[in-house]
């Protein structure tokens, strides 16, 4: 009896190890460093953007507030403005909203919008003021991030100012006030502020905004009149 010979299955190539990223884009031991060292590399002036923004990530992961006014310093930086903000927002501490404040005074264009949101995300009441001046500027993005921050820190404070910018902004911004002012609605009643809130959204049902802001108002009404827990 003859026998068979069994071609051998051939095996796959062991695929080549990648290559590991040059030192200027290693991580190292950012990830797991203490207050100190992030310091030590945000002010060094040999780091790298990209160690730096590691280390702008990190500081907001551990709260540092060491690191304030380096990252401060870092948002009029159009690369860095992203990462700064990143490691200031979750720091609990007044002096982040102090800075962002002062930021608005002294920058332009996309790192503006950018502290603006920052702003919005913080809910920093005492920016509303500011905010509500340039929901009225000449740049539009500028005005809708504005409205936007608006909004988002609700209020009776802010309430009163978009409901004031819903009569006075036309076009572009004046859609981002109305769908502001649907997020100021929901701000509100989570607030306890039903009153105020439903007041917007009726404004909103009955004045001349875009369509799907119009139907939101209404739904938000309708929602709120037929919930079991509104007030009897």
């Amino acid at each position: 009896m003859q026998q068979t010979t069994q071609t051998p299955t051939p095996q796959p190539a062991a695929r080549p190890k990648p290559a590991a990223p040059p030192p200027e884009f290693q991580e190292g031991a950012i990830a797991s460093m203490d207050g100190a060292g992030l310091l030590r590399i945000l002010k060094a002036p040999g780091s790298s953007d990209f160690h730096k923004a590691k280390a702008c990530m990190r500081a907001g992961e551990l709260g540092v507030k060491e690191a304030i006014p380096v990252l401060a310093a870092m948002l009029s930086d159009e690369k860095m403005n992203g990462y700064a903000r990143y490691g200031l927002e979750p720091i609990a501490d007044p002096a982040v909203d102090e800075a962002l404040r002062a930021a608005l005074l002294k920058l332009k264009g996309n790192a503006l919008i950018g502290v603006i949101n920052s702003i919005g995300k913080r809910r920093d009441a005492k920016a509303i003021p500011a905010l509500a001046k340039m929901m009225y500027g000449a740049d539009v993005d500028t005005a809708k991030a504005s409205a936007a921050a608006l909004g988002a820190i609700g209020g009776l404070a802010s309430e009163k100012e978009l409901r004031a910018g819903l009569a006075k902004t036309k076009g572009g911004a004046r859609a981002a006030v109305a769908d502001a002012c649907l997020l100021c609605a929901e701000r509100l009643l989570a607030d306890g502020q039903r009153a105020p809130a439903l007041a917007l959204y009726a404004t909103l049902s009955s004045a001349d905004v875009p369509k799907a802001a119009k139907l939101a108002a209404m739904q938000g009404i309708i929602r709120e009149e037929t919930s079991l827990t509104r007030p009897r």
